[in-house]
């Protein structure tokens, strides 16, 4: 590949550098000349994203010779540093909420599942703190990283206990009583103060640095290089911050992708003009001149687990014969959140077949709506996303989940169409991309900022949301299929942008359709008439009143169970969740 001009500025600087590469620019391959062009005896870390990208990189080293450059992932070097160094166990998977609730002997306050709430927020304080700069628990506020206000409220009450127990918890894993996390001992290897014994070190996907990690790298002695895509970022929700933002470094730009032709890189500019409604951004014409290459790969991609299993069962539904389909990142890691617990526990809950439950946590509830408060008390997003599956599929999840494990291929270069978030697509490419319909939109964004005196706005979350269709957009090589709503006002027709309006809306619709054919086929009646609602709940269904409102916002405060304030409102327990949601949430 010919080199750029822009590529020959990064390779022949001299100092500090951080270069915002835009997707598909040829970061890896100006990287590589970068090493190659120093000195032989030149000692330079390289420091990737996670570990198939340091498996990548370390091959394209070795095959080019050269043996001066040292691959690592922040974690494999502190892994070194500690677990050898102090002989720790490694707790894996990590702790579940259950088991921190259980190591810390958390009790049943007046609230109940009181100690379930705690331990999930003692569980992310103590991820927050190890993922982030600070030296001591009590320099954070971790009110600072909840948004949700359900949420927000119970750790205000609470903060005290939290984080005494985020201590103590912390002292156990230092001390070696209970197994550490991955989380932990990279913030050891951060307070150890470690010297870094490297002429250059490359800092790869900086957009997304581990506050921690970027500690240890900007304290090196050693030439620094910070590479990434300021538009890229999209894991705060993992509390990574841009480092490209945090260092004064002279700022060299890579604006040439090699991936996608021009019309799909004026999609992506426009899309991220977006975010000028919120605050001041760089954004960088780019210059596309790609798509020449092909892979063969069609993808559905979607922002959540929910809009994308949607869109697989359609696949899987109205396919007259098995097609073959791949998950990116494996179908099952669709199923299960971090913590342990599977759509199908959710499902069985939601069904009261306790006694098919395997995970604790959801063992735990007598019931869904007691599942739906821990919920909006912990923030559990993945959870969330699970309950959410559930109610919207109910019993025809197995028969939907079926179908997709016997179409799945292991060798997505067999699959007719792969499935992906966009997270799990960062680093892929494809020939052609569908956009599933559930990005945040132009106009949606303008609706916010509209009212934003009335409901305030999150700039960083919603620049972040910006980001996550550009990273979407800018997987394609060749063609994006995009629904009109996400497009942006007065984008031109393109040929390699298909806009997905009335005939394929319309197929869209009558896939819709016979999926809600084919859930409902052997569906339990789950009517039922108001008056018999009302046996029990005598205000169902009756208008809510400013006096209702506000009882139930001093039920919530008071840290009243779903139950609790269901009985006092004469309401049912989903009346309950669902205006709690409407009134936090809008």
């Amino acid at each position: 590949m010919k080199l750029t001009e822009e590529q020959y500025n990064i390779i022949n600087s001299s100092g500090n550098i951080k270069i915002n590469a835009v997707a598909g620019s040829g970061k890896t391959t100006t990287i590589i000349e970068y090493s190659k062009s120093r000195p032989n005896s030149s000692r330079i870390l390289y420091l990737a994203f996670n570990k198939s990208v340091k498996t990548e990189a370390e091959e394209k080293f070795s095959r080019l010779g050269l043996d001066n450059v040292k691959v690592e992932t922040a974690h494999s070097l502190a892994y070194k540093n500690v677990i050898y160094k102090y002989g720790y166990s490694l707790k894996s998977n990590g702790y579940k909420t259950h088991e921190v609730a259980e190591i810390q002997k958390l009790r049943r306050r007046k609230e109940k599942h009181f100690e379930l709430f705690a331990a999930n927020h003692i569980n992310r304080f103590v991820s927050y703190f190890c993922n982030s700069s600070v030296r001591k628990v009590n320099q954070l506020n971790y009110l600072d990283v909840i948004s949700d206000p359900v949420a927000y409220d119970f750790v205000s009450k609470n903060y005290e206990f939290i984080e005494k127990q985020t201590r103590v918890f912390l002292s156990k894993m230092d001390s070696g009583e209970i197994e550490i996390t991955h989380d932990f001992y990279l913030k050891k290897f951060q307070l150890q103060n470690p010297v870094l014994n490297y002429d250059y070190i490359l800092f790869d996907e900086g957009q997304d640095a581990s506050p921690a990690m970027l500690d240890v790298f900007l304290n090196q002695n050693a030439i620094k290089v910070i590479v990434g895509d300021s538009h890229q970022q999209i894991y705060s929700w993992r509390y990574a911050i841009n480092s490209l933002e945090q260092v004064d470094y002279t700022a060299l730009p890579l604006t040439t992708s090699f991936r996608f032709p021009q019309d799909i890189a004026n999609l992506a500019c426009e899309i991220l003009k977006w975010k000028n409604m919120l605050s001041e951004y760089l954004i960088f014409p780019i210059k596309g001149s790609g798509g020449k290459n092909s892979n063969q790969l069609k993808a559905t991609i979607a922002r959540t687990n929910l809009g994308l299993l949607g869109k697989a069962f359609e696949f899987v539904e109205q396919s007259h014969k098995t097609q073959p389909l791949y998950f990116e990142g494996n179908v099952n890691s669709y199923l299960y959140a971090d913590d342990g617990a599977s759509l199908f526990d959710v499902l069985n809950l939601y069904n009261h077949n306790h006694e098919m439950i395997k995970d604790a946590l959801i063992k735990s509830f007598n019931d869904f709506s007691e599942l739906e408060e821990y919920v909006m008390k912990t923030e559990d997003n993945q959870l969330s996303v699970l309950v959410e599956i559930v109610k919207k599929y109910e019993n025809e999840l197995p028969k939907l989940i079926r179908l997709i494990r016997d179409s799945h291929v292991e060798d997505k270069r067999q699959a007719k169409m792969i499935f992906s978030t966009v997270h799990r697509s960062k680093g892929m490419e494809y020939d052609t991309v569908f956009l599933h319909n559930d990005f945040l939109t132009h106009r949606k964004l303008k609706r916010l900022i509209d009212k934003k005196e009335e409901n305030p706005i999150d700039i960083s979350k919603l620049a972040e949301e910006v980001n996550v269709l550009y990273v979407a957009v800018t997987r394609a090589i060749k063609n994006v299929f995009i629904h009109k709503n996400l497009l942006p006002e007065f984008f031109p027709n393109s040929p390699n942008i298909k806009v997905l309006s009335s005939e394929i809306d319309e197929r869209d619709e009558d896939n819709k359709r016979r999926l809600d054919e084919f859930r409902l086929r052997g569906r339990k009646d789950k009517s039922y008439s108001i008056e018999e609602v009302r046996k029990n709940n005598p205000d169902a269904y009756k208008p809510w009143t400013k006096e209702d409102e506000q009882k139930l916002l001093s039920m919530v405060r008071a840290n009243k169970s779903i139950n609790e304030i269901a009985k006092s409102l004469n309401r049912t327990k989903g009346a309950i969740i669902s205006r709690i949601n409407k009134i936090f949430r809008g």
